[in-house]
């Protein structure tokens, strides 16, 4: 399981670490299991319904960033702890957003800690797909933390090309 990294700026005393899982499958389905260590008591968990929301990344989020090689456009997933979840599409980089014609994802927990959510995407199945894994973390008292594959320089950017880190080969038609 790859480990998403902390943005250097930005400190977290709600976790020690976030640990990731990707899988796609032949059908354009997209799984993430996000696993989370060290939660303390600091750890900020919204609640609310399972229906699609904005601005999730206000919040503690679990995100996915997809680019179906060798395209410009991607799609963004957000996912909040509570259910709400929200799906973007873009032309480039930060252009051309819109709504992404997603199902609501499929959703395991078997703690608060353990999360894996699955997503049928509107992506070509039969090409690689490049990842960017991600979260933002929130604290007790409103403090935010950026974790990624990789940060480019700067500020946290999930939307830069250089944390799109996974590359996932199309699978093998069934």
């Amino acid at each position: 399981m790859p480990a998403l990294q902390r943005h250097p700026d930005f400190p977290c005393a709600a976790l020690s670490g976030i640990e990731v899982d990707v899988g796609r499958s032949a059908r354009g389905q997209l799984a993430l299991r996000y696993r989370l260590s060290g939660v303390t008591d600091a750890l900020m968990l919204t609640s609310g319904p399972a229906v699609r929301t904005d601005e999730l990344w206000r919040h503690t989020c679990l995100e996915a960033f997809i680019q179906a090689a060798p395209d410009a456009s991607y799609r963004e997933l957000n996912l909040a702890p509570g259910g709400a979840w929200a799906a973007y599409r873009f032309d480039g980089y930060r252009a051309g957003m819109a709504n992404a014609e997603v199902d609501p994802p499929q959703v395991w927990a078997s703690a608060a800690n353990d999360i894996t959510v699955a997503w049928m995407l509107d992506l070509p199945a039969d090409r690689p797909w490049r990842i960017g894994a991600c979260a933002v973390i929130e604290e007790v008292g409103g403090r935010l933390s950026y974790w990624a594959l990789a940060h480019p320089p700067g500020k946290p950017d999930f939307h830069h090309p250089d944390g799109f880190g996974l590359q996932l080969p199309a699978p093998e038609a069934p």
